[in-house]
C-alpha cells in the first residue's frame, strides 16, 4: 500500500475512474470494478468538477445498484464526503468494500486530510465487508456490533487514541484483517500500547487472522508486547513495518512466544542491523520475511530540529 500512486487495484477488482466522460465500452461490466470517483481535476492541474458534482454525475451515469466496490478519492475543504455517500445510500445498496480518502500526498498531504465522523457510514451500508481509510485528523467513529466487516484499514500519520478505543470497544466477530497506522506523536497520534491491549490479548476479534501495527514510533514497545501477546497465536500474517523498529525490538520478537506457524512478518522500513536480519532470518526459515528498506539512524534530525533520529514512514 502506498501514498504516492493511486490504486489500481482494490479488494480483488481493478479499479476504473471516473471522470464524469461517456463510458468507455471495452470497461468490464460495472460489478466487476471498483470505481474511483474524487474531484475531476484536468492534467494541467485546473479543477474541472468538484466532488459532490462528479459523484452526482456517477449516480446517474452508472448502474450503481450493481456497484460493490467504491473509493473516493480527493475533496475539497468545505465538501463532506460522508454526508454525500450516506445521502446515497439507497442508490448503493449492494455496496461492500469502500476506501475512503485514495489522495495522494502530492494532492494533500496524509496530515492535512479531514476526516469525520465514519459512525453513519456504517449504518448507511450495512453489508461493508470491507473498509479502508486514509488520514487520521477528526476521525472518529462510534463502537458498534457489526458482524459482516471483514477487513478495517486505517493509514494515517498519528492515529487518534479514540479511533484504536472505538475499534477494541466494538464487536466485530467477523473481522479478520486490521491494520492501524499508528504514525507519531509530532502529528497527532495519541494512541498509546494501553490503547492496543484489548487486541493484543485476544480478548476480541476472534476471527482475525492478520494484525497490523505499523507506522508507530513505540515500534519496539509494540514489538517487544506483541513478543508475549496471546492474540498472535492465531494470526496467519503479522505486519510491524514502517516503524522504528531497532534491534530491541527485533531481539524481544526472537526471544519471545515462537512466530513459526506465521505465513507472513511484514518488517519493512527498519532500524535493524544486518546481524539482527541474520539472526531473524535463520529463526524464521519457512516465514515469508520482508526486511525491505534498511535504514540508519539519522542523529542529526535530533540535533538540528529536535526530532527523533529514527522516523516512521508515513508522518507528514
Amino acid at each position: 500500500m502506498s501514498i504516492s500512486e493511486h490504486l489500481y487495484e482494490f479488494a480483488g477488482l481493478p479499479v476504473a475512474v471516473f471522470d464524469g466522460e461517456e463510458g468507455d465500452e471495452d470497461l468490464p461490466p460495472v460489478g466487476e470494478l471498483a470505481w474511483h470517483v474524487r474531484c475531476h481535476v484536468a492534467e494541467n492541474g485546473a479543477q474541472l468538477r468538484d466532488f459532490d458534482e462528479n459523484f452526482a454525475l456517477f449516480l446517474e451515469a452508472v448502474d450503481t445498484t450493481e456497484v460493490t466496490h467504491l473509493i473516493v478519492g480527493w475533496w475539497e475543504y468545505d465538501r463532506d464526503p460522508v454526508a454525500i455517500l450516506t445521502a446515497a445510500a439507497a442508490r448503493l445498496p449492494n455496496l461492500k468494500a469502500l476506501f475512503l480518502g485514495d489522495i495522494l500526498d502530492w494532492e494533500h498531504h496524509i496530515s492535512w486530510i479531514e476526516q469525520f465522523d465514519l459512525t453513519p457510514l456504517f449504518e448507511a451500508f450495512p453489508g461493508l465487508e470491507h473498509f479502508e481509510t486514509r488520514g487520521g485528523e477528526g476521525l472518529r467513529f462510534e463502537p458498534m456490533r457489526n458482524d459482516v466487516l471483514k477487513v478495517l484499514r486505517f493509514e494515517s500519520g498519528g492515529l487518534p487514541a479514540t479511533a484504536v478505543r472505538s475499534v477494541t470497544a466494538s464487536d466485530l466477530p467477523a473481522l479478520e484483517h486490521l491494520d492501524l497506522w499508528l504514525g507519531t506523536g509530532l502529528y497527532g497520534r495519541d494512541a498509546t500500547l494501553d490503547d492496543l491491549g484489548p487486541i493484543l490479548t485476544g480478548e476480541r476479534l476472534p476471527a482475525l487472522r492478520h494484525l497490523g501495527l505499523q507506522n508507530a514510533d513505540f515500534q519496539d514497545e509494540i514489538a517487544e508486547a506483541v513478543a508475549s501477546a496471546p492474540v498472535v497465536a492465531r494470526l496467519e500474517s503479522l505486519a510491524l513495518s514502517m516503524g522504528t523498529l531497532t534491534d530491541r525490538g527485533a531481539d524481544a520478537l526472537i526471544a519471545g512466544q515462537p512466530l513459526t506457524h506465521l505465513k507472513r512478518l511484514d518488517l519493512h522500513h527498519h532500524y535493524l542491523s544486518e546481524a539482527m536480519a541474520d539472526r531473524l532470518r535463520a529463526v524464521l526459515p519457512g516465514v515469508e520475511l520482508d526486511l525491505d528498506e534498511a535504514l540508519g539512524a539519522a542523529p542529526w534530525l535530533e540535533a538540528e530540529w529536535d526530532m527523533p533520529g529514527y522516523y516512521v514512514a508515513v508522518a507528514e
